[in-house]
């Protein structure tokens, strides 16, 4: 029922919805603060959680929170509230990056269309396992692409030419960190039998890439999984064939700049929302993205869409594990 004031218990939630999100590596980079008296929820980008190596310009930090901002603008909603955002609010403070003032919803319902994504917060995980070869109907990805026109962002499919050109630029990527290594991949990968020194073990972590999640490895096929365990082997790890014509959706915004970054954010999750609630198993592709030079090669030069902010992979398949969140405790702040 619609309420003026906010309680603790609701704020908390909120949060865990909102933390709910996927993130780049699983880094979860965000926190919260709570005003009691402001009525007041504050997301902010949390700076011990960037990634210098495959993140310099944090883009990936608020394409992630972005995503929890859409999942906490679900879970207010399916609460009946209307919280008013204001995206990154304060300029000398660029870590703050989005503030939500709560009050009852006007019109007696908050975003309908919103609320009714929020079953799906709890459902949706990231699979690399193989998906079937079956198509994605073509009224489902219509759906998908109008959740994306609902943050002001685009859905597109590639196929053809440019599917092929898109898959290639992810391969060139992945080959490319096997070669050179990648920090931000051994920060945020969990293995059960951790190096001394290394990060926080699969038993522990309340973050990063579990080793239950890592999929087998790829035999055959194109789809673009990411090897987080390339240089560890890992035991019982088995080997599988993937899809043949990998089914990719980009998730592209007018403009670039963290305004955008977070709008392609929440873009990016109405539509893995939408795809959990349709039965689809879903994943990020975020190798191409993650190097300059190969992010801009990913649009489509034929079309009017903008800057490439994620690429997904769709299809019918196995959900995947779930993937372990922080406690709430750990990332929201109650203040006076």
């Amino acid at each position: 029922m619609p309420t003026d004031i906010i309680e603790d218990a609701v704020a908390e939630n909120l949060v865990q919805d909102a933390a709910a999100a996927p993130s780049m590596h699983n880094a979860q980079p965000w926190t919260f603060r709570f005003h009691r008296t402001g009525q007041s929820l504050e997301l902010r980008a949390d700076p011990g959680r960037v990634m210098p190596s495959s993140d310099p310009d944090n883009r990936a930090l608020h394409v992630g929170c972005g995503a929890a901002l859409l999942n906490l603008r679900a879970a207010a909603a399916w609460r009946g509230l209307s919280p008013v955002v204001e995206l990154l609010p304060d300029p000398s403070d660029p870590g703050l990056l989005a503030v939500l003032r709560f009050g009852p919803a006007r019109g007696g319902e908050a975003e309908p269309e919103l609320a009714g994504l929020h079953g799906a917060i709890a459902d949706r995980r990231t699979s690399r396992h193989p998906f079937s070869d079956r198509p994605v109907p073509q009224a489902v990805r219509e759906e998908l692409a109008a959740e994306a026109r609902q943050e002001g962002a685009s859905l597109t499919f590639p196929a053809g030419w440019h599917l092929s050109f898109v898959l290639e630029l992810i391969d060139e990527a992945e080959l490319e960190a096997g070669y050179r290594g990648d920090p931000d991949e051994e920060r945020w990968l969990r293995l059960q039998d951790a190096e001394p020194g290394a990060a926080a073990p699969a038993q522990d972590a309340q973050d990063g890439v579990q080793e239950e999640s890592l999929g087998p490895m790829r035999d055959a096929g194109r789809a673009p999984v990411r090897d987080f365990a390339r240089r560890h082997p890992v035991a019982g790890r088995g080997s599988a064939d993937f899809e043949r014509i990998p089914q990719l959706g980009i998730v592209s915004t007018r403009e670039d700049g963290p305004r955008c970054w977070l709008g392609g954010g929440a873009a990016m999750e109405r539509v893995l929302l939408g795809a959990t609630r349709a039965g689809l198993a879903t994943a990020l592709a975020t190798q191409a993205l993650e190097q300059p030079n190969l992010r801009w090669m990913l649009r489509d030069p034929s079309g009017a869409e903008g800057p490439v902010q994620m690429v997904l992979r769709l299809g019918y398949g196995p959900p995947g594990p779930a993937s372990p969140r922080r406690p709430v405790r750990d990332v929201l702040e109650i203040l006076p």
